[in-house]
């Protein structure tokens, strides 16, 4: 059984097609939350998700649903959250807000905080196992994060890691549409449950195509620039 884990899309949709384009076959793909944010495509990566590819321009969409856990920016679009946001991530969730219609507000307000798939094999959230908004950097790996499942997927951090401990795998697939571990190439993985490998790849893409689209959706220009820095 293999697994594609892709996490922290942000409106990427150049970044994501990349990933999509390049990933090996899986049995299944699977996000770690934040489809919205930041970038301006957060329309385009949500019927992404919702495998609703209708009106995407070409690409290897998915054509089912993928499925999906809720992150902080996506809470934030769809609700409310106590979670504090800079200026630049403020602005993209006011962006997100405007350009999504009803029934993609109301998919990500139906996202869960947790998914439990493959008979229970596979845990997925965003933050933590136990707070949704807690940063777990690799530092904090270890087989304690884990309860009882084979493979537990996180997100949030923008940071791709992966541990395998007798217990389990706990994998990091870092983020699709926004690295921040000093590599600016598109990240995501893929897990063989049965032979407890985790193979992490990064993929180059367009960033010049992102900072252009963040200047005409006159989103701060530090969203797009970062980009090239991998912060």
């Amino acid at each position: 059984m293999k697994v594609g884990v892709v996490s922290d899309i942000h409106g990427n949709r150049v970044a994501l097609r990349e990933v999509l384009a390049d990933m090996p076959a899986v049995d299944q793909l699977v996000c770690a939350g934040d489809v919205v944010g930041y970038n301006p495509w957060h329309a385009d990566c949500v019927d992404a998700m919702r495998g609703e590819p209708a009106g995407l321009p070409d690409g290897p969409w998915p054509t089912v649903p993928i499925a999906t856990v809720m992150g902080n920016h996506d809470r934030a679009v769809a609700g409310e959250t106590p979670f504090a946001f800079n200026g630049m991530a403020q602005a993209g969730v006011e962006h997100a807000k405007a350009q999504l219609d009803d029934e993609q507000l109301a998919w990500l307000a139906d996202l869960p905080d947790e998914r439990l798939l493959f008979e229970d094999r596979v845990k997925v959230v965003h933050g933590h196992p136990d707070d949704p908004d807690h940063y777990t950097y690799p530092g904090e790996f270890g087989p304690e994060l884990l309860d009882g499942e084979a493979l537990l997927i996180m997100g949030h951090t923008h940071h791709q890691h992966h541990e395998v401990y007798d217990e389990g795998i706990v994998c990091n697939p870092g983020s699709v549409g926004q690295p921040r571990d000093g590599n600016y190439r598109a990240a995501y993985a893929v897990v063989d449950l049965d032979e407890r490998v985790v193979h992490e790849h990064r993929v180059d893409y367009d960033t010049t195509t992102v900072i252009d689209a963040v200047e005409d959706a006159d989103l701060p220009q530090e969203i797009g620039f970062r980009l090239t820095q991998g912060r």
